[in-house]
């Protein structure tokens, strides 16, 4: 097993945990999610995760540490999410083969691309996004330790999208029900 296939592992336990901690159990909550995350291991959940969903980002690990950690509300609000899935869809759609330009092949050589995180780590820390700039750093200095080869698999996975995507949808329905209760 290398490295990568390791993180995977262990990250998706680590994901799996962090899901089990939105069941509301009150003072259970945390021996919950370390059970979930044992758990995850030893029946198999993570290896079918991992399987299913391959390695996961450094992004959705941090976001699933800080939903375990539980000190601050998740950083995955409606305006990142939105924001993700209006630049992962069309990304995903090119690199999946519409067009003949292939986004994910700047992740192996991302000189272009660390030039365009530049200003994104400035505007984060402008906008005093603590936990982003701090998730943003995470995923460099990951990048940086050569376990990844690409760096958009550092910064997003499909499983991370499909999160966004539940968290503009729940958004999207909670207006929608306010707005008929009016």
């Amino acid at each position: 097993m290398n490295i990568l296939a390791a993180y995977g592992l262990l990250a998706h336990a680590v994901i799996f945990g962090a899901l089990a901690t939105l069941i509301p159990l009150g003072e259970l909550r945390a021996r919950v999610a370390l059970s979930a995350s044992t758990l995850a291991l030893l029946v198999g959940i993570a290896p079918g995760m991992h399987a299913y969903f391959g390695t996961p980002s450094l992004t959705l690990l941090a976001l699933a540490v800080i939903q375990l950690a539980d000190k601050t509300p998740s950083p995955l609000t409606y305006r990142p999410a939105l924001g993700l899935l209006a630049f992962a869809l069309p990304f995903y759609a090119t690199a999946l083969g519409l067009g003949t330009f292939d986004p994910y092949a700047l992740g192996y050589q991302p000189a272009l691309l660390l030039g365009v995180l530049l200003p994104l780590g400035l505007a984060l820390w402008w906008k005093r996004q603590d936990a982003w700039l701090a998730i943003l750093a995470i995923d460099l200095a990951g990048y940086a330790s050569g376990v990844f080869g690409n760096l958009w698999d550092v910064l997003f996975d499909p499983l991370l999208v499909m999160l966004a995507l539940i968290v503009v949808g729940r958004q999207q329905v909670v207006r929608l029900i306010a707005s008929r209760t009016r």
